[in-house]
This record gives structure tokens, sequence and C-alpha cells, in this order.
């Protein structure tokens, strides 16, 4: 049993990769699955579509690699994080559909929260803000909406998990109620210092205790499958949140190593040690992960969209047939243009922090076609990106280290990452496995399993495929950096 089942389980497709010993990934599965948009800035998952979509990549991928459950060693899980599913524990179904970390509806209920002055609190001990974003508002509102569903949760009836103890759950066969530090320390209610759920944090955003997950290291016993899924028990020995996930398949093991994961969204992570750094510039301090009992922090920005900027030209304008279209177009595009797009479709998030801002595009004129667009979308997610690092940089009190590792669908863009690289005015580097993310679960997991050396040694293998150095002079930087700020308050002033 030599091999890794990595199961990434993303905000529009769930995936699986079959790892060998030497963590090269052998064979792999994808499937995409329903998006919902009930109202205005609501984003949700049918919680069931999750599972089976996991379901049927794990077992296509282990077809495809000609292998079963038997020759597998351990599982690792790495998911979307904050989403929130609620289950009845007696049945196993969902009592909501699953409410995306996309999703805005609870900004009210957060701005009550930051009105009455308890955002400080909320930092102090989650290292986070209050903002819809998070997973504790939405419990909250769930068994608001829901009849009967505050009485169960009190009872213990009912369980909530963020996407990885949904899929725990039910790969166990509703044995295991568990999460790790990470995702944990997204949901609002986990103490990042005393490593426990907070019980004063729990009665202010109104989130019974008894419908909480145990909380485990990254690297941990998560029990075994149930033996008919894959025709043989498997352990599942590592579980993260997508972007803790990255920074270790990154290998991001040093203090002020960053790393920046393109995918629906854009976040990029800053390694800060044993030291939990409070951001000054409204970054959050999170968790990078947990090994051995011993925490690593983290600085976080976190942007709403990135990729699915790219989704939005081809389903919403139906500008292109497929993402690898827009990099022929930002190529043909007038640079002379200047056209400015603000993709704040979901609100804005590092290091503004406003749910309530939507979309907006800036330079338009009676020349502006598809090609110019499409440039706008990309350049979008650089600029946030420098956002992103010019408040990291600040927070650290020292310049981050002079690379930026990046990984995700947009990594693979040759145009985006070298537009990346000249807004940064630092060099970045796409690795030669960019599936980072998957990366980083099935490593947890052969860690744990003792199939995988200590972090030292697994850094020594990361491979550079290509590094972008930067083209741009300061000048021009400096004035388009300073075009796409301008557009960025004007969007907030609307």
């Amino acid at each position: 049993m030599t091999h890794l089942l990595a199961i990434d389980q993303g905000t529009t497709s769930s995936r699986a990769i079959v790892f060998d010993a030497g963590l090269r990934p052998v064979a792999r599965a994808q499937q995409e699955f329903p998006q919902h948009f009930p109202a205005p800035g609501w984003v949700e998952h049918d919680a069931t579509d999750l599972w089976t979509s996991v379901l049927q990549t794990a077992r296509g991928a282990l077809a495809r690699a000609r292998l079963t459950g038997a020759d597998i060693a351990a599982i690792g899980i790495t998911n979307q994080r904050e989403t929130t599913v609620i289950w009845d524990r007696a049945t196993g179904r969902p009592i909501h559909r699953a409410i995306v970390w996309q999703d805005r509806r609870t900004a009210p209920a957060c701005e009550a929260l930051r009105a009455a002055g308890h955002e400080p609190l909320l930092a102090a001990r989650t290292g986070l803000l209050a903002d819809p974003y998070f997973s504790a508002t939405k419990v909250a509102w769930i068994l608001d909406a829901v009849p009967g569903a505050r009485d169960r949760a009190e009872r213990g009836e009912l369980a909530f998990g963020t996407v990885d103890s949904w899929l725990i759950w039910n790969l166990t066969g509703g044995r295991v109620h568990a999460t790790d530090a990470t995702n944990a320390a997204r949901t609002l209610l986990f103490d990042i210092g005393a490593n426990a759920w907070d019980p004063a944090l729990c009665a202010l955003l109104r989130v019974p205790m008894a419908i909480l997950p145990a909380v485990q290291d990254c690297a941990a016993d998560y029990g075994m499958t149930d033996p008919d899924l894959f025709g043989a028990p498997v352990p599942i020995r590592g579980v993260a949140g997508d972007q803790q996930a990255a920074t270790v398949g990154q290998a991001c093991f040093r203090p002020g190593m960053m790393k920046s994961t393109y995918g629906t969204g854009c976040f990029a992570l800053m390694n800060t040690g044993a030291d939990r750094v409070a951001s000054a510039n409204r970054l959050l301090t999170t968790i990078a992960y947990r090994l051995g009992g011993q925490t690593t922090y983290a600085l976080e920005g976190s942007i709403f969209v990135a990729g699915a900027v790219v989704q939005w030209l081809r389903d919403g304008l139906r500008l292109i047939a497929s993402a690898d279209q827009t990099q022929a177009l930002a190529e043909a595009a007038d640079p002379a243009q200047g056209v400015v797009l603000v993709p704040a479709f979901t609100g804005l998030g590092a290091p503004y922090w406003r749910p309530d801002c939507r979309g907006a595009i800036f330079g338009l004129t009676r020349n502006t076609g598809p090609a110019d667009l499409a440039r706008a979308a990309l350049e979008s997610v650089g600029h946030q990106t420098r956002d992103l690092v010019l408040a990291m940089q600040a927070d650290w009190g020292a310049a981050p280290p002079g690379v930026l590792r990046v990984d995700g669908g947009m990594a693979a863009s040759d145009w985006t990452m070298q537009f990346l690289a000249d807004i940064l005015g630092a060099p970045v580097d796409r690795p030669v496995v960019t599936e980072t993310t998957a990366l980083g679960a099935a490593y947890l997991a052969g860690l744990q399993a003792g199939v995988c050396p200590p972090p030292d040694a697994f850094a020594d293998r990361w491979a550079l495929d290509r590094r972008f150095a930067p083209r741009m002079e300061a000048a021009e930087r400096s004035a388009r950096h300073d075009r796409w700020l301008r557009a960025v308050q004007a969007t907030m002033m609307v």
C-alpha cells in the first residue's frame, strides 16, 4: 500500500488524484456539480452533490490507476473552506442546502456584530473579521430558517461541519464527526491560540456547541472508510482546508514564505511560524497547519473572484467557449484602452472587506471589445494580488522573500502569470506539480501513514517549472495600479 488518494472538493467541482509513493500523480478524475443562486448574493450547493461527486471521482481515479482501496495507504482530504453543512445525525441527510463561502446573505448579521462592538473580540480570538464569508453566521441562519432546527441542534440531534466534516462523516458511514484545525479556524468559533472551540463565541454567534465536530491535527487518524465504498477499508489520515493544503503542497514551511492559489477565488498565505501576527491592514490571522500538536500560523488575504471572472466571461457574457481562450484574447487586446474591471460580484475581500460592493467596469469606449474585457478580467487578478502582497509586507514588518509561489487553474496561463510578475515587481514561481492543493492533502495523509518524509525532506523535492521575471517599468507599474485603486474606490462609493 504505497499509493495515496487525495480528495479535493472545490467550489465548482470535485477532483480525486492518486499519487504514488514519490508523490507523483498517476491518475485523476474530476466532476463539476450544479451551483444554486436562490437570491442576489446567495450561493448554495446541494450537499449530496458534493458527496456523490467525491465518491464518483474517487472511484474513477482508482479505476484509471487500476487500483482498489486495498492498494491505498491513506486518503487525504482538502476542501472549499467556510461552506456550511448541517445534517441530521440519525439519517445523515442535510436539513438545508450548503451555504457556500461566497454567500453574502448574513451581511446584516455581521454588520450588527460590528455595530455592537464585537469585532475586536472576534479578531483577537479567531484572527478573523465579522464577515459573512465565515461559517458561524451561516450556521445561525440555517438554524433560524429551518423550522425546529435550533431546538434539535440544542438537543444534539444535528451535526454541523465544513465540507471536510461532511465528507468524513459519509466516508466513514457516520462513525466519525471531526474536522482539522485549519477548517475549524475558519468558522469564527475557534480560538486559534487555545486551539479549542470557544464557548463565549458560540454563545455570541448563537451556535450550539452540541453540533460541533472534534478538532484534530492536519495529519491524524480520521477513521476508516466504509469497506463497501472502495472494495476495502481505507484510512483517512490527512485533512486541511484548500488554501492550507496548497501552502503545504508548495512546501512553504519557513516563516516568510508565501504562496498564492488561483481557483474560483485567489488566496495568498504567508507563513509566520509560531507567531500570530495581528494584521493592521485587514488581513486574516489564521492557522497554516497543525502537526504533532504544534501550530504554525499565517497571514492570509482572500480574494473572492479570480478564476470565477473567467467563468463569468464564459457563462455570463458568453464571450468565450472555454477558459483557455482568454490568453489569446488578452494578447490581442489594445493596451491603450485602459479598461479596468473590478470583479466584486460577491463583494470585495481583503484588504477592503466590503460585502455590499458589486462589480464594475471603467474606461469603456466605442472601441472596447471582447479582447479588452478579457484582458481587464485577467489583469484584475494581478491587481488584487498586489493589494494583498503590499498589505502582508506592511503587517510582516519586513519585505517578504522576493518570490511568490503560485498554483491553481489560472497559474497555467503564461500571460496571467507574466502580468502578475509585472504588477508585483517580483518573480513568480510556478511549480512542476500545479495540483498543489491535492498534493498537500496527499502529503499530510502520507506523513501520518508513514509513507512520506518529514517536511524538510518534502521541501527539498519542490521543483520549479517556470519563473516569470518582471519586465514592466516601475513607473508604468505604479500608474497602472493607481488606476486600479481609483476604480476600486469608485466601486465602493456606488
